[in-house]
């Protein structure tokens, strides 16, 4: 992989896990932003880049690291905005679903936080991983299908 491509990803990783911490933090919208986070931000991330043609098919393996990379990193950038706001959310305003999360970080020490940080985000690089597999694997299936109907009409 080029490191321009990097680049791009990294940047969209930092941007998708920005966005989805906020949006975690609102009530109704919580709990689906945070499975969007754990499962798919690698899908959404791949397929917003075939779109605009940032990305090319490549090998199998390649895109199980690049969705690694993005479930890592995406999910490094919500805990660094979800986990300080719903601290200040849960002890200043007293807000029930953010109860359980305020009381880990007021009991917890950073080193049992970083690690359970660390932990999830590897959890979701591996989940972020298959999905970008599956991704690529639809791609190019797709692609082969444009391919062959394309092929039919130059006949």
């Amino acid at each position: 992989m080029n490191k321009l491509l990097l680049k791009q990803v990294s940047i969209l990783s930092i941007i998708a896990g920005i966005i989805l911490a906020l949006l975690t933090l609102i009530p109704v919208v919580g709990q689906l932003a945070f499975i969007v986070l754990m499962a798919l931000v690698s899908a959404i991330i791949i397929v917003f880049m075939a779109k605009f043609d940032l990305i090319d098919i490549m090998e199998i393996r390649e895109s199980v690291v690049l969705g690694a990379l993005i479930g890592f990193v995406s999910f490094l950038a919500f805990a660094v905005v979800f986990l300080p706001a719903a601290w200040v959310l849960g002890r200043f305003f007293n807000l029930a679903y953010l109860y359980g999360i305020s009381m880990i970080l007021n009991v917890g020490s950073f080193g049992i936080i970083f690690l359970l940080t660390l932990f999830v985000a590897v959890l979701s690089a591996t989940i972020n991983a298959f999905s970008a597999f599956i991704t690529f694997y639809v791609l190019e299936f797709l692609k082969s299908i444009e391919k062959n109907d394309n092929d039919k009409f130059k006949l």
